[in-house]
Formats: structure tokens, sequence, C-alpha cells
């Protein structure tokens, strides 16, 4: 049996299993319309499993990621270096999407 849901009854999920800063409001808002563009492209319906989604991605700060994988961002403008992170996730993962110019929620790896 599945259930409708909005985003204030997406946050309040994460907030009832414990992971309420795992990822911030905005975040949760981009997943949240990833996991609804995804049902109405493939027609499957998701279930709402918090901690999967917890282990499944990840939001973090640009030069994070840039300093983990060796991506190099110096010398880049804000939305120069957004971008040059976020092609080289898309070649090695699911970037679900960027959050402001300073980070990006993608599909661990």
């Amino acid at each position: 049996m599945y259930q409708t849901i909005s985003i204030y009854d997406f946050e309040n999920t994460f907030n009832k299993a414990g992971r309420k800063d795992q990822f911030s409001y905005e975040a949760k808002k981009v997943l949240f319309d990833y996991l609804e563009a995804y049902e109405d492209d493939t027609g499957e319906r998701v279930e709402l499993d918090v901690i999967a989604l917890c282990c499944e991605y990840e939001e973090t700060a640009v030069a994070d990621i840039a300093k983990s994988y060796n991506i190099d961002i110096e010398g880049l403008e804000e939305d120069e270096a957004l971008e040059t992170v976020m092609d080289y996730l898309r070649d090695n993962t699911q970037v679900v999407g960027a959050i402001g110019t300073d980070a990006i929620l993608f599909q661990s790896f």
C-alpha cells in the first residue's frame, strides 16, 4: 500500500527517523523532487525508506568533493567549480542536483 506525501511529510519522516540533520532542507527538497520525477518518468512507486536514502545519497560541499576526487577547481569561479565537479560526478554516478552553488546531492559511489 502506498501513500502520496508532501514535502512536509517527507521532511517529517526524516525527523522521526532521527535523521533530521542528514541533509539540509534544500537537499531534502531536491531529493523529494528527484524521487517524484523518477516516479512520474518510470511509473514505478518509490518506497520511502529514510535509512536507505541516507545510505544511498550524500550532500557534500563542492570543495570537499573536488578534494576527495582530485578534481582541479583552483582559480575557477564558484559556478565554474560547481559545473566542473558536477560533470565529474555525472560521469561516475547519479547527480540529484546542486544545492545552491556550494554543495551537490548525489548518489554515493
